[in-house]
């Protein structure tokens, strides 16, 4: 029987696992390099399927309550004039119960959902892997060795459970020679709930926005580039990184590096997606972006790493051999998983206008668009392959061991 299980990484996906394992009567233990619970972050969605998980998780209302509540986006020119304007549903592409939520709101949201019954070790973080007849023995940066019977690498992109059970990042990594830098900015703009988008140049986006709740502002810097070299650990040089890459270009920009240099949330990585042959090596799994990253462009992270942990933990509930449960929630995920790192592409071109001729021609269409002939159906194609993806997995029932009824 597989009743213990080690959990690397405390953002979304870990604690959405650790959720359903002690409804399903195991126990979790979730570590976290990162000293304490991290906020901010930028705002992500949650849609289809996985907003029928959180349904059943009983946090449907406190998600909702906690929602950005934007009201809506405008695409503007260098001078600050609206070319164009969406509402936040169209803009987002969502429908009926999606919702979108800050990725820091979400992660509280969930830890304070399983703090009680998850034993939870911040500031430490897994340096070995050892599988025996016994279970799987595992070393840590600064904690004692422990047996559990399973791990799950819920730790993100950089996973380094992965590194530890299949190898290098490099052997998994799909590039789309993109970039993202995230940080937290003064509202400057005194933005109420609204989204403004400036195309700087050809392969440059800056977008930020203020959401509901938030005096301050995210700034969001998306460019395209060839494969960067550079330190993971050396935020400044990261900063340095995005600034000459935007140096000397108009709008807000120069204001909105300035403010990106003394924020403390600085957040920088490569547009791309993790893409294995197997999410499992013998006692060890992997989950949400560990092992199927989708990446910012897609939209759908969040969504897989919340419907991967319902699968995962009802598999494992579903069958006494681990073995079984891994390869059931391998095989149920995969067509989802699909599905949705299928929408990354085609969106990126849209996010980061590799012309001024393109980005012209989107601003164009945006402007139109409520007057056009048609127009919703048009929408409706345009919404058509992510709401498909969103809702590529039919969820299994599976019996819990702990009631918990839900609350929404």
């Amino acid at each position: 029987m597989t009743k213990n299980i080690l959990i690397s990484g405390a953002s979304i996906a870990g604690p959405a696992l650790a959720f359903w394992l002690h409804r399903h009567g195991f126990r979790a233990t979730v570590v976290e390099r990162a000293p304490s619970l991290r906020e901010g972050g930028y705002k992500v969605d949650i849609r289809g399927v996985a907003v029928d998980v959180v349904r059943r998780m009983g946090l449907l209302a406190e998600v909702h309550a906690a929602s950005t509540d934007m009201r809506g986006a405008a695409f503007v020119n260098k001078r600050g004039k609206e070319l164009a304007t969406l509402d936040a549903d169209t803009f987002g592409f969502r429908h009926g119960d999606d919702t979108e939520i800050l990725r820091g709101d979400l992660a509280q949201i969930l830890y304070s959902a399983t703090r009680d019954d998850t034993e939870y070790v911040f500031g430490d973080w897994i340096t070995g892997l050892d599988e025996r007849a016994d279970g799987i023995h595992v070393t840590f940066a600064h904690g004692a060795p422990r047996r559990f019977d399973l791990v799950v690498g819920a730790d993100g992109l950089h996973s380094g459970v992965r590194a530890l059970a299949f190898g290098p990042e490099e052997d998994f990594l799909r590039r789309f020679d993109a970039y993202i830098s995230i940080a937290t900015v003064p509202n400057t703009q005194q933005l109420d709930r609204w989204e403004l988008l400036h195309s700087a140049a050809a392969g440059k986006m800056v977008n930020v926005y203020s959401t509901a709740r938030a005096d301050d502002a995210k700034a969001a810097f998306w460019f395209t580039a060839p494969p960067l070299t550079y330190d993971r650990r050396d935020v400044d040089g990261q900063k340095d990184l995005v600034a000459d890459h935007f140096a000397g270009l108009g709008w807000e920009i120069p204001a909105l590096l300035d403010a990106m240099r003394d924020a403390d949330d600085f957040y920088f990585d490569p547009v791309c997606q993790i893409v294995m042959d197997h999410l499992s090596a013998g006692r060890v799994t992997l989950l949400g972006d560990a092992g199927y990253c989708a990446s910012p462009a897609s939209g759908q992270g969040t969504s897989l790493a919340l419907v991967g942990a319902y699968v995962l933990a009802g598999e494992l509930a579903a069958s006494d051999d681990f073995e079984v449960a891994l390869s059931q929630y391998e095989s149920e995920m995969r067509p989802y998983i699909e599905k949705n790192q299928a929408l990354a592409k085609t969106a990126l071109r849209g996010i980061i206008p590799q012309s001024r001729a393109f980005a012209w021609f989107n601003t164009r269409m945006i402007k139109l668009m409520p007057y056009l002939p048609g127009r919703n159906r048009v929408l409706e194609q345009m919404a058509r392959p992510i709401r498909e993806a969103a809702n590529a997995l039919v969820l299994k029932e599976f019996t819990a061991s702990v009631d918990r009824a839900p609350s929404s």
